[in-house]
């Protein structure tokens, strides 16, 4: 699916979460997630730009430790640290839930960031010192996954890939094969390292922000559903199942991130629309505190290619412009504020009282009859003492066929269990604690305790109150690769 977007309102997609899995044994793996920018001080704009910039061998869990928070005001974003070759290296990967491979920053590479605003070391990939290296030609299997050229010559080229994300930013190089070390779960709040060969991208040219200092990682992980995805590579070599889940603590930092199956908390599900880019559901409704509001016709039946996205890469939620008119309507005859635009997008106003208390929640119906609930201290923020901020946007997205489109991001994920099951064509949630644990199962029928993590406890401390503009990836990510 191709979005179209009204360019005042350009948006970013990067579900923003991750998944990935790995092994010999249904065990679990672990990833460390950490929020790429994190702290109180911010402006209005920066949150809109990073929505506005910016997816008898038995199956084994990945833990993903995860860090940094997902608050509207400290602008969330995630990022992990993975490694790669032989010996291992570690590197910082921005999470992606909207493009499908793979890359990092490659030696030499006289355009790669040397270093970033982040608290964390850059490093570049060199294939020449690891020894499980190797070079990808076009004639590869995984080459004809993304090649549109017929003028192959295995012989004499290298498998390259071009990456043109929507805000312009590119990115150049040849595919690489090599290990990936992962955390395999091995016991309750145990793991172990192991190691599997994938598939990734070699950058040796990057442009646009993915080259700016302030927000430079060493590159990008994609966790879509293509077949080129990490997730993918590993399930079709029979490592893995496709399933992984997420719970980001926007009141603590950090949260859980993990590939497999989740035995508790149980969640409920309801059924992804299948053959789509992005994950998308079927929204049937929605009510603030028991009183419904209209839905635009073409969310409620999915007509074209409309619809809801689930995206935990995005801040904010984003809604066709009746519908966040007619919600915020809502909420405010039950609430009466006097409200007034800052930066021509948030919806602002002057409080002193306990919003939670205040406010009404808002829940959304989806199909199977599950529901999300968003509350007061979810989809408010403060601004400054005494003033809060919608986190309700007005999002000016649609399809090609003109199609109303819902984004929902970080603003209505956080602080809930998010299952995200491929094998089964279903997503699901429940609310949780993020800073405590969840329960894997592996092929054994053994459960383990997964427990929650934050690669930098302090954000602030890191980033010093600076402010940044974040990495953007539209959500109409353009892949061309070149052979």
């Amino acid at each position: 699916m191709v979005v179209a977007m009204d360019p005042s309102l350009s948006l970013r997609i990067i579900a923003t979460v991750l998944m990935m899995v790995i092994q010999f044994a249904w065990g679990s793996f672990v990833f460390n997630v950490t929020h790429k920018f994190a702290g109180k001080d911010k402006q209005l704009s920066e949150l809109k730009s990073h929505d506005t910039f910016r997816h008898a061998r038995m199956l084994a869990n990945v833990d993903l430790p995860l860090g940094g928070d997902s608050r509207a005001d400290s602008i969330g974003l995630y990022f992990t640290k993975i490694q790669l070759g032989s010996p291992a290296k570690y590197y910082h990967v921005q999470v992606d839930t909207g493009s499908d491979i793979l890359w990092v920053n490659c030696a030499p590479c006289s355009k790669c960031p040397v270093k970033t605003d982040l608290g964390i070391p850059l490093s570049l990939y060199d294939s020449k010192a690891s020894s499980t290296s190797k070079k990808v030609w076009c004639d590869d299997d995984f080459c004809s996954l993304i090649s549109q050229s017929d003028t192959c010559e295995p012989e004499k080229k290298a498998c390259s890939y071009h990456v043109v994300y929507g805000d312009g930013s590119t990115s150049d190089g040849d595919f690489v094969k090599d290990n990936i070390t992962l955390d395999q779960v091995t016991g309750n709040l145990r793991t172990a390292p192991l190691a599997q060969e994938v598939v990734f991208g070699c950058g040796s040219n990057q442009s646009g922000q993915l080259g700016q200092t302030d927000s430079a990682v060493d590159g990008i992980m994609g966790f879509g559903q293509a077949n080129t995805s990490i997730l993918s590579q590993l399930a079709a070599a029979g490592s893995v199942k496709r399933v992984f889940a997420h719970c980001l603590d926007n009141v603590n930092g950090g949260g859980i991130f993990a590939v497999g199956e989740v035995e508790s908390p149980v969640v409920k599900t309801t059924p992804l629309v299948p053959n789509q880019v992005h994950y998308n559901v079927i929204l049937k409704g929605i009510d603030v505190d028991g009183d419904p509001v209209d839905l635009p016709p073409s969310i409620a039946s999915f007509g074209g290619n409309g619809g809801t996205i689930i995206d935990s890469g995005t801040t904010l939620a984003y809604l066709p412009e009746n519908l966040y008119n007619s919600l915020l309507k809502k909420i405010t005859t039950r609430q009466p504020v006097k409200l007034h635009m800052v930066q021509e997008t948030f919806a602002c106003f002057s409080f002193t009282s306990n919003t939670d208390k205040a406010f009404p929640v808002v829940n959304l119906h989806f199909e199977d009859s599950l529901k999300l609930t968003v509350h007061p201290h979810d989809y408010l923020f403060s601004l400054r003492e005494d003033m809060y901020c919608f986190g309700w946007q007005s999002g000016g997205m649609t399809t090609q066929d003109g199609s109303d489109v819902i984004l929902l991001g970080d603003l209505v994920l956080s602080n809930k269990l998010v299952v995200y099951d491929l094998d089964n064509e279903v997503i699901g949630w429940v609310d949780h604690n993020c800073s405590s644990s969840i329960k894997v199962k592996d092929g054994s029928g053994a459960a383990y305790s997964l427990k929650a993590d934050n690669l930098v406890q302090s954000a602030s401390s890191v980033i010093n109150g600076t402010l940044v503009t974040l990495l953007s990836i539209l959500i109409s990510v353009f892949y061309t690769f070149t052979l």
